[in-house]
């Protein structure tokens, strides 16, 4: 039996850690580096490179390195991300069958989920060498926002890595997990979780190790890298109103300065001023070379950022609203994610609570922690560890299309997880052999308007005049926020096997092919 732990597979970053001795480890690289960056290099077919090194190759092969692909996995082609992805990316992602992404590295084309795949199976081999054990078992966490195919596409991701995903969890929920287990706090806390590429809010409510999330909400397009692209494009334009040239349009530039705003953002944790400098970060078609060479403040970068700050505490108020609730019934405010460790983060954080957020516990490390403690509890390897109960809720509202165009809701969001629904149906035509039901999240009543997750197509149907077939149609959410379709034909009393086609996502015979061919040899 092999060993399990829990992941926080991030967007800019990584991490693995277990439970040894009811203590927290947080595992380590073999050169002793705890956060890895999520990033996969491609050297050849054959060979590639993760983490720090796979970074540094950015400035080398943007074009065949790959970096927050946590912002496409589960995503459709044609989706308002991808788009904004696709514009500012350097490496290819093109559209695959059933609308769904393909990034092109080297000669082959690979799906987000094979490139998180990588990643994991770096985690994996890491924990590998530190415990001397294999490791096949793991919970990762996923942004409390996330949908059913982006937490489905990131479950096929660990089978791709050869991992079976004893669930999927959400990370503020797992930071609520590793900040108030086996403490016996009874308190109301919020989760501010700003991560690389996404944001959620969750509310929780801890008493005697019972974890009780009562509303969550977020943005799963709002996170640092979008704060990183308002120094970039402020440095963009201040070096083509000096010289006349875009750097944007510049791959190799772009990842030039793109670093330089990682370096600057950083810099500004500790100092009120910094100089964001790349040499030579431009050459034109004469041969001349071109240096950028700025100085910054924080004082500029919050004003650069101010309206992404406000939008997190929207998200705030929405969650609040949510659990009926005032800011003043908050007992606690946790930081998850690296981007809370920006100064005008902690700083707007405190004013919005009226209190200073808790940051005894490095909030880059927080989620990963978390699962590592819940990973121990499904396995049950201590009975100390089995105390914890852990109730979450569901992000979005689940339905289904009804007439002219309008969804109707069958599961509302915040609802506990796991949890069932069900509706019944009939068929619309006389002789009606199939019915075909489109299934939605989201929260509008317009179906235009949500996210389509698929279809289910119910077929094999007595030939009957219509309306006298009855179909009674099963919506269940695990407890890790999937979902999962079912039929039964109520005139035979016989239940249909059905399947949900999730758009954009890999079917299961995808899943399989990709781990067996899941070859490349990782330098």
């Amino acid at each position: 039996m092999g060993e399990i732990v829990g992941i926080d597979l991030g967007t800019t970053t990584s991490v693995v850690s277990t439970v040894l001795d009811k203590e927290i480890v947080i595992i380590p690289n073999k050169k002793g580096q705890m956060i890895i960056p999520s990033v996969v290099s491609f050297i050849d077919n054959n060979r590639i490179i993760v983490g720090r090194d796979a970074k540094e190759r950015l400035l080398i092969e943007p074009g065949k390195t790959v970096y927050s692909v946590k912002r496409l996995i589960g995503r459709k082609f044609f989706s308002r991300e991808v788009k904004k992805a696709r514009a500012v990316m350097p490496y290819e992602i093109l559209e695959g069958e059933n609308d769904a992404v393909k990034i092109k590295l080297v000669e082959r084309e690979y799906t987000p989920e094979e490139i998180s795949a990588f990643i994991l199976k770096e985690l994996k081999k890491q924990a590998e060498d530190f415990l001397g054990k294999e490791v096949d078992k793991a919970v990762i966490t996923v942004p409390a926002y996330f949908n059913d195919s982006q937490r489905q596409s990131t479950k096929d991701a660990g089978t791709i890595a050869g991992l079976e995903v004893l669930k999927i969890i959400n990370e503020p929920t797992s930071a609520a997990l590793a900040y108030g287990f086996g403490k016996g706090l009874n308190q109301r806390i919020a989760i501010y979780d700003l991560g690389g590429g996404t944001f959620d809010v969750s509310i929780l409510n801890l008493g005697d190790d019972v974890f009780e999330v009562i509303s969550t909400a977020g943005d799963d397009y709002l996170g640092g890298d979008d704060f990183d692209d308002r120094i970039i494009d402020y440095a963009a334009e201040s070096f083509m109103k000096e010289y006349k040239l875009d750097i944007r349009n510049n791959k190799l530039s772009l990842q030039k300065l793109k670093r330089a705003a990682e370096d600057a953002k950083i810099a500004l944790t500790e100092n009120q001023e910094t100089v964001i400098k790349v040499n030579d970060i431009f050459e034109n078609e004469d041969g001349e070379k071109f240096s950028l060479d700025l100085n910054f403040s924080r004082n500029m970068f919050a004003n650069l950022t101010y309206d992404l700050v406000q939008k997190t505490f929207k998200v705030c108020d929405e969650a609040l609203q949510n659990a009926h609730i005032t800011i003043g019934e908050v007992d606690a405010v946790i930081l998850v994610g690296g981007s809370t460790k920006m100064p005008i983060i902690r700083e707007a954080v405190e004013s919005y609570f009226f209190k200073k957020p808790l940051t005894n516990i490095d909030p880059e490390l927080v989620v990963s922690s978390g699962a590592a403690i819940h990973a121990v509890s499904l396995v049950g390897e201590t009975e100390e560890k089995s105390k914890s109960l852990l109730i979450d809720v569901t992000s979005r509202s689940l339905g289904l299309e009804t007439v002219g165009g309008l969804m109707e809701m069958l599961i509302p969001r915040n609802s506990p997880i796991p949890t069932e629904s069900s509706k019944n149906f009939t068929t619309a035509r006389d002789n009606q052999t199939s019915v075909k039901i489109k299934i939605f999240q989201g929260e509008s009543k317009k179906v235009a308007e949500n996210e389509l997750l698929g279809e289910l197509v119910l077929s094999g149907l007595k030939p009957m005049p219509r309306g006298k077939i009855k179909i009674e149609i099963i919506f269940e959410i695990d407890s890790s926020g999937i979902v999962h379709i079912s039929a039964i034909d109520k005139e035979t009393g016989l239940e249909k096997e059905t399947e949900l086609n999730i758009v954009g996502g890999m079917s299961k015979d995808d899943v399989d092919r990709a781990k067996e061919d899941s070859d490349l040899v990782s330098l």
